[in-house]
């Protein structure tokens, strides 16, 4: 009684079995199209390299190789003393021209006094003409009267003309007087130049003093105090602890999920049992072709492949870490990312 009802059984366990297979290989097929994952990625941050504005022997190196520190502490010292002298003579000069400006005023006020005593001389010449002008005017119509003597007028005659040529000269020596007042502009021009080399040398002096312009970790370090450091020539490199990526290389196939914003999920090979929440910052938009597009001697480089064989390229993904912890991120350190769902839609704008 029971035999037929066994094969009936087994067949609806081995159907079930079959449809949850297609289901959990539906749902994967899903899951890869929607979450993309790959394990081709690696941690990432900005870096910069640390060189001085200014040209000098370091005297003191405050910081050693993969020392962590932080924004403002002391990385080196350059010999400040050049720096200093530089200084102190940019002051001496502008010292030395405030003196010269005033002495310099002191001879064109009395150049002004001068013009003005000039200019005084010529109106008492102008009254003295004017006078000998009128007494000449006067005496002239009584010669012929008899009243004054022929002599008399001469003198009057002789007078007038004495009084217009000191008249001459007197405006002569005025016009001298008023062309040869001086001035100060030039000097005051000087002296804007002479604090903007002192500003140039306060500049400079600070700039001996080298600080962390944001929380990081010293790399590259292979020097110290006693080595000469070229302005603008790097002495290590500072990495910013404060902001870690993933850089994960995805198929190019799957990029049509990943958009800026999304949320994904990364985690450090170092430390599998961690994991870091994070956002996609950008999808690139170029690599270099393995298999050709470069021009060699002018012509293109077609590299051969097989058509039914066509591997997918890979495009990196720039993903920002939320809470990464500084002392277990590396640059280059294996990571693996997994895109956790679809970006959000951006606000309408009203």
């Amino acid at each position: 009684m029971d035999t037929p009802v066994q094969p009936a059984r087994g067949k609806l366990i081995a159907i079930l079995l079959v449809v949850a297979a297609l289901l959990l290989a539906l749902y994967v097929i899903w899951r890869v199209d929607t979450a993309p994952r790959t394990d081709d990625a690696y941690a990432y941050a900005d870096t910069i390299n640390v060189a001085p504005e200014v040209s000098g022997r370091i005297v003191e190196m405050a910081v050693k190789e993969n020392q962590a520190v932080k924004k403002g502490d002391l990385l080196f010292r350059i010999d400040q003393r050049p720096y200093r002298q530089t200084l102190a003579k940019a002051r001496a000069a502008l010292l030395a021209l405030d003196k010269e400006i005033g002495l310099t005023q002191r001879s064109v006020d009395a150049q002004k006094y001068g013009a003005d005593a000039a200019i005084a001389s010529v109106e008492r010449a102008r009254l003295a003409a004017r006078q000998a002008n009128d007494t000449l005017e006067r005496m002239a119509p009584l010669l012929g009267k008899g009243y004054v003597a022929a002599e008399q007028v001469d003198q009057a005659r002789t007078a007038a003309r004495a009084a217009q040529a000191q008249l001459l000269a007197a405006q002569h020596d005025a016009q001298r007087a008023t062309a040869g007042i001086g001035g100060v502009d030039a000097l005051v021009a000087r002296r804007e130049v002479a604090r903007a080399e002192i500003a140039l040398a306060e500049l400079n002096l600070d700039y001996t003093i080298v600080r962390a312009p944001f929380d990081g970790r010293v790399t590259g370090l292979s020097t110290t105090a006693g080595q000469f450091a070229a302005a603008g020539h790097p002495v290590f490199t500072l990495i910013d602890s404060s902001h870690w990526y993933v850089v994960a290389n995805f198929r190019e196939t799957e990029l049509s999920n990943i958009r800026p914003g999304s949320p994904a999920q990364v985690y450090l090979m170092s430390d599998s049992g961690r994991h870091f929440n994070g956002t996609v910052e950008s999808v690139g938009f170029g690599v270099f072709p393995d298999d050709g597009g470069a021009t060699v001697a002018g012509l293109p480089r077609v590299g051969r492949s097989i058509n039914w064989v066509r591997v997918a390229q890979r495009f990196p993904v720039r993903i920002k870490v939320e809470g990464a912890d500084p002392a277990l991120f590396r640059i280059g350190t294996s990571a693996v990312a997994s895109i956790t769902g679809p970006a959000p839609e951006p606000r309408a704008k009203h």
